[in-house]
């Protein structure tokens, strides 16, 4: 494992925390660094850093990042998610929306209005060490992970993912 790229990423994260209270917005991590937070553990190497933030909030998010270095990389549809990158740490933030019924909807993009797994943002913080992090629910992390082949058609499924699955579902047992 890459201890320093890991340490750069976990410093970024508290980096998005630290902005996010400041600013007073909403953000929470999803993918395999929830998991992390989860567990308290890191388990693999990370490629990215995986969040979900409310549509609304992400443009003063955005100007906080930037002002902190980091850049704005090409990615999804920036109404569905916006990647911002700093040296070899990547940030991507998927954004949010309810319905008319108040359900967590996908923000933008092509799969606008299409639910997101109820209760996803129920769950308590995760802690890693001594940094606490919002985080998705591990039952919603595991239906992400199942489904995103599904929902995705021509999305491989991938090795890391069922490993996710497995140690989630374990941990929740």
């Amino acid at each position: 494992m890459d201890g320093e790229h890991a340490a750069r990423q976990l410093q970024a994260i508290a980096e998005v925390v630290g902005i996010a209270g400041e600013i007073g917005v909403q953000i929470w991590l999803r993918g395999g660094w929830a998991m992390d937070f989860y567990l308290g553990e890191i388990t693999r190497d990370h490629r990215d850093v995986d969040w979900f933030a409310w549509a609304e909030d992400v443009p003063e998010l955005a100007g906080k990042l930037m002002a902190r270095g980091f850049e704005p990389m090409p990615g999804p549809p920036p109404d569905q998610q916006l990647d911002f990158g700093r040296g070899d740490v990547e940030l991507s933030f998927a954004l949010l929306a309810k319905d008319g019924d108040g359900r967590v909807v996908v923000g933008g993009g092509p799969w606008k209005g299409e639910p997101w797994p109820a209760g996803m943002l129920d769950a308590p913080p995760g802690w890693l060490n001594e940094l606490q992090c919002p985080i998705i629910s591990p039952a919603a992390q595991i239906e992400i992970k199942q489904m995103m082949p599904v929902w995705v058609p021509g999305m491989p499924r991938r090795d890391k993912d069922l490993e996710d699955i497995a140690r989630l579902q374990a941990a929740l047992r």
